[in-house]
């Protein structure tokens, strides 16, 4: 039964048709397949490598982006700990100075009252 033979239209010869025209389609889908099976195979290992490869990345961005803060906490760390100390011999130093300025006055009152106290005793 052919479609293009108009006498030969009637409802089995379409069916018939139509079932052969899907058998062939679905077998030619197959053999495409088959035939891509390969690309599809290197197309899946290439995937997986790239998927590895941007995973492998990302771990390495990790790790760096740690050592950076790591680095930078440290770096806070210390920056905090010279600070201190430099408070300290800041402080240190400003306390020295006032007992030598507490000193020198304490010198300076204790001259004027020996002074005082010698004029006082040339009058007597």
């Amino acid at each position: 039964m052919n479609m293009r033979n108009p006498k030969e239209n009637d409802f089995q010869g379409r069916r018939s048709a139509a079932a052969d025209a899907k058998a062939a389609l679905l077998q030619s889908h197959r053999a495409a397949k088959e035939a891509a099976e390969p690309t599809r195979i290197a197309r899946d290992e290439e995937r997986l490598a790239t998927a590895a490869a941007r995973e492998a990345r990302q771990t390495e961005r990790a790790r760096i982006k740690l050592e950076e803060q790591e680095r930078v906490q440290s770096d806070a760390l210390a920056a905090e700990v010279a600070a201190k100390a430099e408070a300290e011999a800041r402080e240190t130093i400003k306390k020295d100075r006032s007992s030598r300025v507490a000193n020198d006055e304490a010198a300076q009152k204790a001259e004027r009252d020996r002074r005082y106290a010698n004029r006082k005793a040339k009058r007597r």
